[in-house]
C-alpha cells in the first residue's frame, strides 16, 4: 500500500548477560524483560539485557521536526501471544521483544504530497516492550515527524509475533496540539498469518466526501479487505464479513432424519442471511454445509475475555457441554414426566444428585445458581433458584388473571392484537385444513362479557383482543403429531379489556386439521364454573401457553432480534468505514451478536438441539420461524411505535404523550418502552443532525447508500422487492432507520430475553411443549375415565418431561443472565463520541434521560391504579429498566444482543 520511511542508525545489535541492572546511556536504549521461569532459575543472579539499534524516523536537514513517542497498550490475554509460556513460537516472540521488533507502527498523514499528488509515505518505527501492569503490557516507539507531514490520520500496525495480540489503544505524545489517541480494542493477527498491516483511524469521524485526501485510499482498501472475495473457508484470525444462507443447521450426512431445509434464498423458505464460513458442503446434500465445533465469526466479533472466561460464553458452554449431557445420562427415559407437583418443587427446594457433574470441577464457579456441591458427598446437585414469579405468589401460574396479565407485562408482549374484523377466519386453504371459520362466536363472547357491554359495543370500542397462532401452527400439526412424545394444535385466545384496564380471558380455541381419515376437530374452551369445564380450560391454557412459548422463543426473540440483526452487522462492516459516524453510532449495538448467533447455530437451533427437543413445534421449529419471517416480518414495523400501531394497540395522536394513544392504557411494556424509544430517537436525532445538515448529504453519502442497499438486497434479500422498505433520502429517513435498529438490539431484545427465567423458570407457568392431546379430542372410554378420576395427572402428563424441563430451565437461567462486563444503554460511552464535545453533550443528555426512566419505572410499579404491574403477589415490570447488576435480575437494557 505504502512505502515506509524507516531509518536504522546501527547495523549491529549486541546481546549480553548482565549481573547489574541495566543503565541506559545516551543514544542507546536498554531494558529488561521477564524471562520464563526456568530461565530465571538457571541464571538467578543475572538479568538479560539488550542494546538495540536505535530505530527512528528521520527528516532532511532542511526541515524542522517534532519528536513523538507512541505508546501502545496491549491486553494480556489467555488466547493471545502473551499466554503461551512454552513452545517454539513463544521463544521466537521473546527474541522479537529483545530485538525491539514486537510491533511495527507506521503513522499515516491525512494529506497528499503536494509535489506528487499521491499519499505521503508513512513514517515507521518498531515498538519495544517497556512495562507490564494490571494485566496490560506497554510498548513504546519514537518517531521524528517533519513539520510538513501534516495531520496524522491513521496508524498502521504489523504484529511481528507469531501469535495474535489484543490492542487496547495507541497514544501519540509530543504533537503540537496535544496527545492523539487511536482507540483500537481489536485483535491484530500475526504477520505470519496475515501479512497485511492493520489500520486504526483517529477518533474523529468523517463522511466519505469529507475524508482527508491522504486517507481516502486507505479507507476504501480497508473496506475491500473486510468484504473479502467470497472464496474459501474462513480462518479464525480473519475479519471478513460476507453473506450465506442458513444451511448449517442439519446433518444430512449423519442421518436423513437429521437433514434440515436450507433457510433463505427461496420462496418456500425465506430468511435473513448469516455470516459466511465457507465450510465444505455435505456429501449427501450438496446444498447443506458441514458443521464444526468452532463456528467462524470475524475475529473482533468474538466475546471479550471477561465475557468469555467469567460469564456468558463459559456458562453457556458449561450448560451445553457439561450439564445437559450429565442430565441426559441421569434421566435415561426421555419421556418420563413428573408424577406429582411436589416432585417439581424438589428441583428448587432440594435439587437432584447428578454424579457426572462432579468430574467437571469448574461448574460450581461457572454456574453457581444451578450447580451446588453436596455436603459429605462426592456428587453435585442440580438445584434451581425459585423464580421471582413463584417467590411472590406460588399459585400465580394457575390464575386466569396472571395468564392475561403476562400478555401485557410478561415475556412475550409482542403477540397480542386488537380484534378489528369479525367473524374470525383463517386464510389457509380449506381444502387442506378444513372450514376456515373460527368456532369462537358472537354469542360466546356476549355470554362472557355479559354485564359489561354488548358484543357490538366491545368490537366498536376496541375492547376485544386476540393472540392468534392458528395459521402459523396449523400447517405443522400433522407433521408434529408424527413425532414421539408431543402434539400440536392451531390456537387462538380472546381477551376482553375490563373497566380497570386488566384483561379478562374469554376463550381459547384449539384446532386440528383433517387427518388420518378424521374430519377437522375444533373446540372452544372458556373459564368454567363446574369441575370438568374448569379442568378442560386449564388444559387448553397449557396447550396455548406452549404455543406462545414456542412463538416467543422462535419469532419474538430469535428471529426478530438475533437473526434479523446479523445482516445489519455484516452490511455495516462491509460498507461503512470505521471512521464513518453511523458506523461509530451503531457499533456498540452490534457487539458480540454474531458470536452468540454462532453459538445458537451450534447447539440451540440446530437439528436435535435444545429448541427442537423441548419447544413446540419440535424439529420444525426453525422452519416455522422462516414461515413467520415470510408472512409477518417488515422492517417498517420493527420500531416500537410502528409495531404498536400495526397491532392495533395504539393510534397516532399528536395530543398524547409520544404522539400515540394506547388502546390499553395500562400496557407496561408499551408504556415503559415508549419512554425508552423516545430517548433513543432523541439521541439518534441529535447525532444524525450534527453530521447531516440536509438531504443532499444523505443522498450523496456513497457508503451510507451502499449500506442501506445491501441490507435490503443481500442481508434481507428474500424481501428485496417489498414496497414497504423505507427510502433513505433525508436525515429524517436515516433517523428512523437507525433508531429502529438501535431499538431492536436494545429495548426489544431486553424485553423478550432477560425475563425468561423469572417468568418461565417455573415451567408449569410457561410450558415449552405440550405432550398429549386434549382429553376430549376423540376420547376413548378409558381415557376419559382417567381424566375424570384424576385430572391433575392429565396436566402433569401434558407438561414437559423431566429431561425437557431440566434442560430448558438450565438454558433459561443462563440466557437470562447479565455478564459482569455488560454494557448498558447510556451507561458506557464510546471514545469517538467523547472526542467531539457536541456529540458528548448529546450523549450526556441521553444518559440523563435513562436515569430518569429508572425512577419513572419504579414509581409506576408502586402505583396502585396500575393493576398490570402492581398488586398482591404481582411481579413488578422492570424488564426495560436501563441498568442492572450482574446475574439474573429481570431488568437491564444492554446496548447489544450479547446473550
Amino acid at each position: 500500500m505504502f512505502q515506509t520511511q524507516i531509518h536504522h542508525s546501527h547495523t549491529a545489535q549486541t546481546f549480553f548477560l548482565l549481573n547489574k541492572p541495566c543503565i541506559p546511556s545516551t543514544g542507546t536504549a536498554s531494558f529488561s524483560i521477564r524471562p520464563r521461569t526456568e530461565f530465571r532459575k538457571k541464571y538467578r543472579n543475572v538479568r538479560v539485557g539488550y542494546v538495540p539499534s536505535i530505530i527512528k524516523a528521520v527528516a532532511t536537514d532542511s526541515q524542522t521536526s517534532v519528536a513523538v513517542k507512541a505508546t501502545v497498550t496491549v491486553k494480556l490475554t489467555v488466547s493471545g501471544f502473551l499466554s503461551s509460556l512454552v513452545g517454539l513460537s513463544h521463544g521466537l516472540d521473546d527474541i522479537a521483544d529483545l530485538l525491539g521488533k514486537s510491533l511495527l507502527l507506521e503513522v499515516v498523514s491525512s494529506e497528499l504530497d503536494p509535489k506528487t499528488g499521491l499519499e505521503k509515505k508513512p513514517i515507521g518505527a518498531n515498538a519495544h516492550r517497556t512495562t507490564e501492569k494490571d494485566g496490560e503490557v506497554t510498548y513504546e516507539s519514537d518517531f521524528v515527524i517533519p513539520d510538513d507531514f501534516g495531520e496524522i490520520g491513521a496508524v498502521l500496525v504489523e504484529n511481528e509475533h507469531h501469535k495474535e495480540m489484543y490492542l487496547r489503544n495507541i497514544v501519540l505524545n509530543g504533537l503540537p496540539n496535544g496527545p492523539l489517541e487511536f482507540n483500537c480494542d481489536s485483535w491484530v493477527a500475526s504477520k505470519f498469518d496475515d501479512p497485511q498491516k492493520r489500520v486504526f483511524f483517529t477518533n474523529k469521524s468523517y463522511l466519505p466526501t469529507q475524508t482527508p485526501s491522504g486517507l481516502k485510499e486507505i479507507r476504501e482498501k480497508e473496506l475491500a479487505t473486510l468484504r473479502g472475495n467470497g472464496q474459501g473457508e474462513r480462518k479464525s484470525y480473519e475479519r471478513i464479513y460476507d453473506y450465506d444462507v442458513y444451511n448449517d443447521l442439519g446433518e444430512p450426512d449423519t442421518s436423513p432424519d437429521d437433514a434440515r431445509p436450507v433457510l433463505g434464498g427461496s420462496k418456500q423458505y425465506p430468511y435473513p442471511r448469516r455470516c459466511r464460513t465457507g465450510r465444505p458442503m455435505c456429501k449427501k446434500d450438496p446444498k447443506s454445509e458441514t458443521r464444526s465445533l468452532n463456528v467462524y465469526v470475524p475475529r473482533d466479533e468474538e466475546f471479550s475475555e471477561v465475557k468469555e472466561l467469567t460469564f456468558s460464553k463459559n456458562t453457556l458452554y458449561s450448560a451445553l457441554h457439561a450439564v445437559l449431557p450429565a442430565i441426559e445420562t441421569l434421566i435415561t427415559d426421555t419421556t418420563l414426566g413428573f408424577p406429582l407437583f411436589t416432585d417439581i418443587d424438589l428441583l428448587y427446594n432440594q435439587g437432584i444428585n447428578v454424579p457426572d457433574l462432579k468430574k467437571h470441577k469448574f461448574l460450581e464457579d461457572a454456574l453457581p445458581r444451578i450447580v451446588r456441591a453436596i455436603t459429605n458427598s462426592a456428587d453435585n446437585a442440580l438445584q434451581f433458584e425459585i423464580p421471582s414469579l413463584i417467590v411472590r405468589d406460588k399459585f400465580s401460574w394457575f390464575r386466569d388473571e396472571e395468564f392475561s396479565r403476562q400478555t401485557l407485562a410478561g415475556l412475550n408482549p409482542y403477540s397480542i392484537k386488537s380484534v378489528t374484523e369479525w367473524p374470525l377466519k383463517s386464510t389457509l386453504d380449506p381444502k387442506i385444513y378444513g372450514p376456515p371459520e373460527s368456532a369462537i362466536t358472537k354469542e360466546l363472547i356476549e355470554k362472557e362479557i355479559k354485564g359489561f357491554m354488548t358484543f357490538e359495543e366491545a368490537l366498536k370500542q376496541k375492547k376485544l383482543f386476540i393472540i392468534d397462532y392458528h395459521d402459523i401452527f396449523l400447517p405443522y400439526v400433522i407433521k408434529v403429531r408424527q413425532l414421539k412424545g408431543t402434539t400440536l394444535y392451531g390456537s387462538r385466545a380472546i381477551f376482553f379489556l375490563s373497566p380497570d384496564n386488566t384483561l379478562k380471558p374469554l376463550a381459547v380455541e384449539l384446532v386440528r386439521p383433517p387427518m388420518d381419515g378424521k374430519p377437522q376437530w375444533k373446540q372452544v374452551f372458556s373459564p368454567g364454573w363446574e369441575a370438568t369445564a374448569s379442568w378442560l380450560w386449564k388444559l387448553a391454557k397449557t396447550h396455548f401457553l406452549a404455543h406462545d412459548a414456542g412463538y416467543h422463543q422462535l419469532v419474538s426473540h430469535w428471529l426478530r432480534t438475533h437473526c434479523c440483526t446479523e445482516p445489519y452487522i455484516i452490511a455495516s462492516n462491509r460498507q461503512l468505514s470505521a471512521i464513518h459516524p453511523i458506523y461509530r453510532l451503531l457499533q456498540p449495538h452490534f457487539r458480540y451478536t454474531m458470536e452468540i448467533n454462532a453459538l445458537a447455530r451450534e447447539a440451540l437451533i440446530n437439528a436435535n438441539g435444545i429448541i427442537e427437543s423441548a419447544f413446540s413445534p419440535g424439529k420444525y421449529s426453525i422452519e416455522m420461524s422462516s414461515v413467520a419471517y415470510g408472512l409477518q416480518w417488515r422492517f417498517d414495523r420493527e420500531s416500537l411505535p410502528a409495531d404498536l400501531i400495526s397491532r392495533g394497540l395504539a393510534v397516532e395522536d399528536p395530543n398524547s404523550p409520544h404522539g400515540l394513544k394506547l388502546t390499553i392504557p395500562d400496557y407496561p411494556y408499551a408504556n415503559d418502552g415508549l419512554l425508552l424509544w423516545d430517548s433513543i430517537k432523541e439521541w439518534v436525532t441529535d447525532y444524525v443532525n450534527y453530521y447531516y445538515k440536509d438531504a443532499s448529504m444523505v443522498e450523496s453519502d456513497a457508503e451510507l447508500q451502499a449500506w442501506w442497499t445491501e441490507i435490503r438486497t443481500k442481508g434481507h434479500g428474500d424481501k428485496k422487492d417489498e414496497p414497504w422498505w423505507p427510502a433513505l433520502k433525508t436525515p429524517k429517513d436515516l433517523i428512523e432507520i437507525v433508531s429502529t435498529i438501535v431499538w431492536v438490539t436494545s429495548g426489544h431484545h431486553a424485553a423478550v430475553n432477560f425475563g425468561q427465567y423469572a417468568y418461565a423458570g417455573y415451567f408449569p407457568s410457561r410450558p415449552t411443549i405440550a405432550r398429549i392431546n386434549m382429553p376430549n379430542e376423540d376420547p376413548t372410554e378409558d381415557g376419559w375415565r382417567r381424566f375424570l378420576t384424576k385430572p391433575e395427572n392429565e396436566l402433569l402428563a401434558c407438561l414437559p418431561s423431566q429431561l425437557q424441563a431440566t434442560k430448558v430451565m438450565t438454558i433459561l437461567d443462563v440466557l437470562s443472565s447479565h455478564s459482569p462486563d455488560e454494557e448498558y444503554l447510556g451507561e458506557y460511552t464510546e471514545p469517538a463520541w467523547n472526542a467531539d464535545p457536541i456529540i458528548k453533550a448529546a450523549f450526556e443528555r441521553f444518559a440523563g434521560r435513562l436515569k430518569e426512566l429508572e425512577g419513572i419505572i419504579d414509581a409506576r410499579n408502586e402505583d396502585k391504579t396500575l393493576k398490570n404491574r402492581h398488586g398482591a403477589g404481582v411481579v413488578p415490570y422492570e424488564l426495560l429498566k436501563p441498568f442492572s447488576e450482574a446475574g439474573v435480575t429481570g431488568k437491564g437494557v444492554p446496548y447489544s444482543i450479547s446473550i
